[in-house]
């Protein structure tokens, strides 16, 4: 009995000792940097989860009360009645859209939608300004009708020759390689409109002395921002040096650009200008071989190889028919 008694005491002890065991393992603790690797995982994961929804409208700047919103086929504008002319006009720009299928029409338009009415030609005639499109006609060309809304006069804004044909005319050839490279960006373009500028026209129309664009690329792998604030004269300054962050637009025009975005993504791409995240060397190319580079006016299959030996699929407007990622590749 007294053994069997003994036996008894030596499982419920090593029983005992097992369960405890268990017990602790269970409740270990996590080391403080396995928690922060756990975090940092989630909010990466949520970034990546985010940029592949579409946000409806994203390139969209919040409105304001009272604001003239007019939509056309593509591209959306604010009109300013007390400027004679859009505050930001504001559209998606994708890869497929780089793609030329429609020329320039030249045709200016009155544009019904404004209730207020718009410029008229009898506002630019003589004035020695340039009708400047805010959405460039070369942003447009794929599709007849978002061609002839290009050339509203609501899309209008009195521009310097010399800043309308050189430097703008820099920034919209860019902004169509980016969106070729980045599958798609969200563009925002206005001038900055303040009390007592200088007018053209019997309308009176406000002329600028800045022009701004802001853009979002918003897809995989590297979610970006970048604007640029430029005087309207002539300038053979590079582009690079009118970068500034999104944020300082917003200061200055009083808009909230990009705000569906989550707040700490939002807050992260507008308070500077990376230029580093984006390829300048198209500017630069252009810069020394100008001539050969603008004979290429649309976009064109890459003529590179990927590594699985088919013929790339990106398009370019780089004038030796390669691409950014097999530029390599040029003989």
């Amino acid at each position: 009995m007294k053994t069997f008694g003994l036996i008894v005491i030596i499982i419920l002890t090593f029983g005992f000792i097992s369960f405890k065991s268990k017990l602790q393992s269970t409740n270990k603790p996590i080391s403080v940097n396995s928690k922060i690797e756990s975090k940092k995982n989630i909010h990466t994961n949520n970034l990546v989860l985010n940029s592949n929804q579409k946000i409806l409208n994203l390139e969209l700047p919040k409105p304001k009360e009272n604001e003239q919103i007019i939509k056309h086929f593509a591209y959306t504008l604010s009109y300013n009645e007390l400027y004679e002319q859009a505050n930001w006009v504001a559209y998606e720009l994708t890869n497929e859209e780089t793609i030329s299928h429609f020329e320039r029409t030249n045709k200016f338009i009155i544009d019904d939608k404004v209730k207020t009415g718009s410029a008229t030609n009898d506002d630019y005639k003589k004035s020695g300004f340039d009708r400047g499109h805010l959405a460039p006609a070369g942003d447009m060309s794929w599709s007849e009708q978002a061609m002839k809304e290009s050339f509203y006069y609501s899309n209008m804004s009195p521009q310097n020759p010399s800043f309308n044909r050189g430097i703008w005319k820099k920034t919209e050839e860019l902004t169509r390689e980016w969106a070729v490279e980045n599958k798609s960006l969200y563009i925002v373009i206005g001038p900055i409109l303040k009390k007592d500028l200088p007018t053209i026209g019997p309308n009176k129309v406000s002329i600028p002395n800045y022009y701004y664009k802001a853009i979002l690329d918003y897809s995989e792998p590297q979610i970006k921002a970048i604007a640029f604030l430029i005087p309207n004269k002539a300038s053979k300054e590079s582009l690079q040096n009118y970068t500034v962050s999104i944020d300082s637009l917003e200061h200055l025009t009083g808009y909230d650009f990009y705000y569906q975005l989550p707040d700490s993504l939002e807050n992260i791409l507008e308070k500077s200008s990376e230029n580093s995240k984006w390829n300048w060397k198209e500017t630069i190319i252009k810069k020394e071989n100008n001539d050969a580079e603008e004979q290429l006016k649309v976009s064109v299959q890459c003529l590179g190889t990927t590594k699985k030996g088919n013929r790339c699929l990106n398009k370019t407007l780089n004038s030796s028919g390669y691409c950014r990622d097999h530029l390599n590749q040029k003989p």
